[in-house]
């Protein structure tokens, strides 16, 4: 009984935090970085299988944790440390970019898909 209570509340946890995570990154500032193609075959190879082992890494230890930090109060914290900022480091920047967030190109392209920023 106790098993299908806690897994209910981790996946509850990961729904919410992966819903909440595009938002989040969307109100960053963009990133106006213009790697070559250098970085970004490098990006490619070895930096997002690396930072993807680390978020897979950090959701196990997160899950493994969780029974401790829910007593003491600090779910939140360690999600953020383990889970969410692995996650935006691997998934949220561009191809050979080194700062997180989206380029100044995804932001207009946005903008012009939704109508935003234009004057009325």
């Amino acid at each position: 009984m106790k098993i299908t209570a806690v897994s209910r509340r981790l996946s509850a946890a990961a729904l919410i935090t992966s819903l909440a995570l595009p938002q989040a990154l969307w109100a960053q500032e963009a990133v106006d970085e213009s790697p070559n193609a250098g970085r970004m075959v490098g990006d490619l190879l070895v930096a997002r299988p690396m930072g993807l082992v680390a978020t897979v890494g950090g959701t196990a230890a997160f899950l493994v944790s969780l029974p401790f930090t829910l007593l003491a109060g600090h779910a939140s914290e360690a999600a953020e440390t383990l889970m969410v900022g692995p996650a935006r480091a691997t998934f949220m920047r561009c191809l050979g970019c080194t700062e997180m967030g989206y380029t100044n190109k995804d932001v207009e392209r946005y903008q012009e898909m939704t109508g935003e920023g234009e004057e009325e």
